[in-house]
């Protein structure tokens, strides 16, 4: 019986997006329409910040902190910067919506320096790619729920993720006495 309340509660306490069955899909209340995002300026090389994606090494991912928000709605916005080492950049403005695990585009960067706007609206972050997925539940969404402000989000990717991304179980920093 312990190994199975054990279980339990290791399971809940999981970072992953919330998985939801076909139902819950169909009957979960939909989401207010969301207002028009005004799209923020372009990013600037100098203030990015890099931020840990093992996963891929012929790429770099940053995120400029200036454009990181948090809605009253718990929708983390930020512009995202993949670099390749040849130097080729892909922009994107994009937004995570903690409490639904849901991702979307706003807009993607043109060689410009200027926005084009996406036509996309919110997706599963099951079926997303892995780099929404790492944002999500190591930097802007702990515990399914969204960071604070901006300053706990540019915290979080100065120090390689959000202290409560590893759950309330993990071992801490040693505090000398």
């Amino acid at each position: 019986m312990r190994i199975l309340v054990a279980a339990l509660l290791v399971a809940g306490c999981s970072t992953r997006p919330a998985e939801q069955s076909d139902w819950e899909r169909d009957n979960r209340t939909p989401a207010p329409a969301e207002a028009p995002v005004e799209l923020p300026s372009y990013p600037v090389a100098a203030r990015l910040i890099e931020f840990d994606q093992s996963q891929a090494r012929d790429f770099h991912y940053l995120i400029d902190p200036q454009t990181l928000s948090v809605d009253k709605e718990g929708v983390v916005r930020y512009v995202l910067v993949a670099r390749s080492s040849s130097g080729v950049e892909n922009v994107t403005y994009e937004g995570l919506r903690c409490d639904t695990a849901e991702h979307r585009f706003y807009a993607f960067g043109r060689p410009d320096g200027t926005w084009s706007r996406s036509r996309s609206g919110w997706r599963s972050l099951q079926q997303g790619q892995p780099l929404q997925r790492v944002l999500y539940a190591d930097y802007f969404c702990p515990q399914k729920v969204a960071i604070l402000n901006a300053g706990e989000g540019v915290r979080a990717l100065q120090q390689g993720g959000n202290p409560f991304a590893r759950g309330f179980g993990a071992p801490g920093p040693v505090v000398p006495r």
